[in-house]
């Protein structure tokens, strides 16, 4: 089954960082794309992103499939849902309950909880600094490909935290959760609870930390083809 994917990612990175990951999807003879979106716009909210994911899709996209990562799960999800894409890949992602924020999520979720150790070693997220942040998310992306990315890391604007999320319910769209195992933000442990109480999913799991299209985009494009053909039948259009 070729597939059309769209790549969404996390908190403020620009979507270049999936570019060795569209490389290996198309090895494996998928389509794949990472739309630009309004990083400069502090103001703009997920579902300002999702419009911009809607506009950058080719006009038949065929089966299309979302790959949302971490907050970029909010965005996701509601592009999905208006796209009618045939798939939904929640990548360590932050999973979105009704009227939720972003902001709200983490409290919500029992977050701090879950990485305590980090929390008393690093401190506050809002207090962390370049080792910290290394620690977290870049523990196991090498040195070369960090000099590469520096480029396109950033901060999230506020308009990503202060938006509920405007579903009553979950997207009609089949859904997956792809946890890394060795995720420092988002333990497996942790995002197995949360996709079982939100979604009533188990999670596929994947080698690696928070970042895969940085640390193992080839892996990451295996895995989201063998979930798709698993979990997302064709569907007519």
């Amino acid at each position: 089954m070729t597939s059309t994917f769209v790549l969404i990612p996390g908190a403020g990175a620009d979507p270049r960082v999936y570019a060795a990951t569209i490389a290996a999807l198309e090895e494996l003879g998928h389509e794949a794309l990472a739309p630009p979106l309004p990083l400069d716009d502090p103001d703009a909210t997920p579902s300002v992103y999702a419009d911009a994911v809607l506009a950058a899709l080719p006009d038949d996209p065929g089966q299309l499939v979302v790959v949302a990562q971490s907050l970029g799960a909010f965005a996701g999800s509601l592009a999905a849902a208006r796209a009618d894409a045939a798939g939904l890949v929640l990548l360590a992602p932050m999973i979105p309950a009704p009227g939720e924020t972003a902001g709200e999520w983490w409290s919500n979720t029992g977050h701090e909880a879950a990485i305590a150790d980090v929390l008393q070693r690093f401190g506050p997220m809002s207090e962390w600094d370049r080792d910290a942040l290394a620690h977290v998310f870049l523990h196991d992306v090498d040195a070369e490909t960090r000099r590469e990315n520096e480029r396109f890391e950033g901060a999230p604007g506020r308009g990503m935290f202060g938006e509920p999320w405007p579903l009553e319910r979950w997207p009609d769209v089949p859904t997956a959760v792809l946890a890394p195992r060795e995720d420092r933000l988002f333990p497996l442990e942790f995002q197995r609870r949360v996709a079982r109480q939100r979604l009533g999913l188990e999670v596929d799991e994947m080698d690696g930390g928070h970042l895969p299209m940085l640390s193992r985009p080839e892996q990451l494009a295996r895995r989201l083809d063998q979930v798709t053909r698993s979990s997302f039948l064709p569907r007519p259009r």
